[in-house]
Order: structure tokens, then sequence, then C-alpha cells
């Protein structure tokens, strides 16, 4: 059985030798997740060498999805680099370099969040550790900030922080951001993931950045991560200026109550489908993994009801960035998909794309092909694509076959990685009706079907080479298939 939802592995210390790469791409790995949270540039310029040298070896694509860090809160130093809160305690916290005079015994914990004392008032919350330290802020004095510790533990250093409620308003992409992205765009990426976005504003500067960056190639497909209560509000907007979204259920469990965590999560997929955008379903997806060679029954659920909900990729973090079992974790995530997709009929969620700020003849001619492929005794669809966009829309469709894309474009084909149910192939510029038939003859002529009978759906746009919205659907019969 053919995997239609796609793997998107993280890389770090663990997985970051060609020996383990390797063995993950045959494993199942679909997407290169580069960390720009963790790691310096040089390190990520070896593996994105490593990843395309693998690629071409091994005759797979795979789409390389750089994820910025963006504007994480974090404590600063501490003195002895750690400090044991206790329950009660009132402390003192600030983001300035010169905070007010404090008493000897007084605890202080300085922030490396700008102008902190102007997001906050008595009463908001602040979480720290992912959530497990919690202090309430219950009196501000100039740029001094007074909280009391309502859950305690040992804080140490550059521990990330989050402020539920709160008006801090800081830019989208900071220093070492731009610094990432810049690096990124002239290595060649193909995805990148925007950490911390609230609106669509934080979308529409970064595409301008972009524009400014990208005087020598297109402007890769845009993931905004999903991880702040005020994203979620603002839903509508962000799709509408993105090609994808990340459930990144790390902050976001953090930001708002767990249990409307899976809610949220399928709400997110649920109108990603609907609109044609791109969805990843990411944090501890197989967290046991970093430390045991199987994952947990809660993890393989959770992972199982990620595909039934629609999603189009799920994401493994430190599983393999820094887990024991880099591979195993992609093959166990293999397994689960494929488990889980042959019960689709039965508990997945119908729902497709529905048009929602998309061209009427690319939703249509979608739509059809995959009824075609419902009614006829196909095995694939063949879309031809310039810019991916075509290739995204009949995967969003949601069809029961394989989709081949094919495409004139490098960078096309190597980002196309990641969606549904697609595998790319590189071909040169079609011209007319005929050669799109051709191509797919040679592509498809070593191709052993497990399904179906000898017949195509060719999916494209008349006038051919227009570059314009797929507006046509055809059934062709491969002449020398080769049955399995």
């Amino acid at each position: 059985m053919d995997r239609f939802a796609k793997i998107v592995a993280t890389l770090g210390p663990a997985s970051s030798n060609e020996a383990t790469l390797r063995q993950m791409i045959e494993a199942g790995m679909d997407v290169a997740r580069l960390n720009f949270s963790h790691g310096t540039q040089d390190q990520h310029e070896e593996n994105i060498a490593l990843i395309r040298r693998l690629s071409d070896e091994l005759n797979k694509p795979i789409s390389i999805l750089a994820d910025l860090q963006g504007p994480k809160l974090r404590i600063g130093k501490l003195e002895n680099d750690q400090i044991d809160l206790l329950a009660g305690q009132i402390i003192a916290l600030s983001s300035s370099k010169n905070p007010k005079t404090l008493a000897e015994d007084q605890t202080f914990i300085p922030f490396d969040v700008p102008k902190l004392h102007e997001a906050l008032e008595p009463g908001n919350r602040i979480l720290m550790d992912d959530g497990n330290l919690e202090i309430e802020v219950t009196q501000l004095d100039g740029e001094t900030i007074y909280a009391k510790v309502i859950i305690g533990g040992l804080l140490r250093s550059h521990k990330g922080v989050n402020l539920p409620g709160s008006k801090l308003s800081i830019p989208i992409l900071t220093d070492k951001d731009l610094s990432d992205l810049e690096f990124s765009l002239k290595r060649g990426i193909d995805l990148l993931a925007v950490s911390f976005v609230k609106n669509a504003a934080d979308l529409i500067f970064v595409r301008e950045t972009l524009k400014k960056m990208c005087e020598y190639r297109g402007i890769p497909p845009i993931i905004a991560k999903l991880e702040r209560p005020e994203a979620i509000d603002n839903l509508d907007e962000i799709f509408e200026v993105c090609e994808g979204v990340m459930v990144a259920r790390g902050d976001l469990g953090v930001e708002v109550p767990p249990w409307q965590v899976p809610a949220i999560q399928k709400q997110i997929i649920r109108e990603a489908n609907i609109r044609g955008k791109m969805v990843i379903t990411a944090t501890q997806m197989l967290e046991s993994m970093i430390n045991h060679s199987r994952p947990t029954r809660a993890e393989a659920a959770d992972c199982a009801n990620a595909i039934y909900d629609g999603t189009d990729a799920l994401m493994l973090s430190g599983e393999t960035a820094i887990g024991a079992y880099p591979v195993n974790s992609v093959r166990m995530m293999n397994e689960i998909i494929l488990e889980a997709e042959k019960h689709l009929d039965k508990w997945g969620e119908k729902t497709s794309i529905q048009g929602a700020s998309i061209d009427d003849d690319a939703v249509t001619t979608s739509i059809a092909a995959r009824n075609m492929a419902d009614d006829q005794d196909v095995f694939a669809i063949c879309v031809f694509t310039f810019s991916g966009n075509s290739a995204r829309w009949v995967s969003k469709a949601k069809p029961t076959v394989p989709i081949f894309a094919f495409t004139p474009r490098m960078s096309t084909y190597n980002w196309l990685g990641i969606c549904r149910g697609v595998t790319p192939f590189l071909v040169n510029r079609s011209d007319s009706l005929e050669e799109m038939l051709e191509h797919i003859e040679n592509k498809l002529v070593k191709v052993k079907p497990k399904t179906g009978g000898k017949q195509v759906i060719m999916v494209g746009s008349f006038p051919v080479g227009a570059h314009a919205s797929p507006n046509l659907a055809l059934l062709h019969t491969i002449k020398h298939l080769k049955q399995e």
C-alpha cells in the first residue's frame, strides 16, 4: 500500500551523519527539518549538502524545511545557572539591565524579554520551562516586576517563558531570524516555517522581507506555526496569506489549557483542508522514543488520530534530533501511518478542498480528478505544474490514488515532497498535450501499481505552457505498464 501522509523529521546531533540520515530516508522520511533554535549555521550547511547528496543517490526527493526560532521568550542567565523557587515566595524580575535596587535577600530573575514591564499588569501569569513553573504578577514598580510563586521548582538559565494574556508586542523576525533567513535562502531551502505567528500582518511582513531577499529565486512556501492563542483567534486571516500551517502543540499547550488542544487541532486541520493549505501536526508525537525503542500506546493512537483528522504530515522533533532511536522513530511513524490509512474510509475526516480564496477552475478540476479516480479503474493522477500549486490543490482534494507531479522547475520538485500523496518528477517543459503524455509514459513505464488498471488521469492547464490554474482532466492509458 502507498503511504499518503508525509513524515517530517528534525535533524540534530542524533541524525546529522550520513549513515543515520540514509537509513532515515530509507525508513520513510520525506522532509528534513532544520531547527534554527539549535545548532550553528555551519552545522545546518553541512546537513543541507548531505540531504541533497543522499536525495540524489537514493532517487528520492527530500524537502528541506527551515524552521526559524522566532521571538522565543527566555529567562536570562541566572546566578549559578539555576535557582530553586518555592511556592508562596515573592520574587522580583525585570528585562532591564539596571533593575531597581532590591533587598539583600530578594530573589531576582533576569528576563531576555524586551520591555517586559510594559506587557504585564497585576494578576497576569508567567509560565516558565514549558509551564512547569508558574508565577503571578503582584506589583509593578517602574521596570521591576514583583510576583508570587504559584508552582515552584528548579529553574535553569535560558529556559522558555510564556506570557498568556499579556500585551507583549515584539517583531515577528529577530536579528537572528533575519541572519538565518538569508543563510537559508542562499542555500536553497524548500519550505520556511515561521514561529509565533499572531496574525496576517506578521506573515505579510515576512513575505515582504522574503521578496527583498529573493531577487535571485522564487519565494519558498510559508508554513505558519500556530502556537499562540492569538493565532487561533485569527485563523481566517492567517490562512489567507500562507501556503500551510503547523499545529505546534508544544507552546500552544502551554498558552492554552491542555484539554483544549485536541479540539483546536481538529479545527486547524479541518480549516486547512477546506482552504487547500498544507498542514503539519507536530510536537511529542512519539516523545517516549527519545529514550525508548517503542512508543507508548497513547502516542501511537495520537499519531493515528491526526491521520484520521486529515493532516498532511506528522513531525518528529526530539525523537530524531537528540533521541537514541532516530531511525526506529521514522520506521515506527511509517508503520503507524500505513495502518491508520487502511481505515480512513471508516474513521477518516472526509472534509477536502472547497475553494476558499482559490481559483474556481483549480477547485473544480481537482475535485473532478478525484471523482474520476473514484469512478474509473485508474492507479494515479498525473499533475503538470510549474509553481506546485496545482499538485497541492489536487492533494487537498484527497484522492484515494497516488499523485504524480511533473514539473520543469527544480525548486518546485524539491518542495512538493511535503504534499500528501504526491511524488514529484523533474521533466523538461511541455509545449503540447502530446509532450505531456510522453513524459507520463517515460516516467511511469517502470512503475508497478499495486491497485487499479493501466489508466491515469492527467491534470494540467490549457493552453499548455500558460502557467495557469488547472482546467483540464483527462483519462490516459499507459501503453507499456508493468503490473505488479
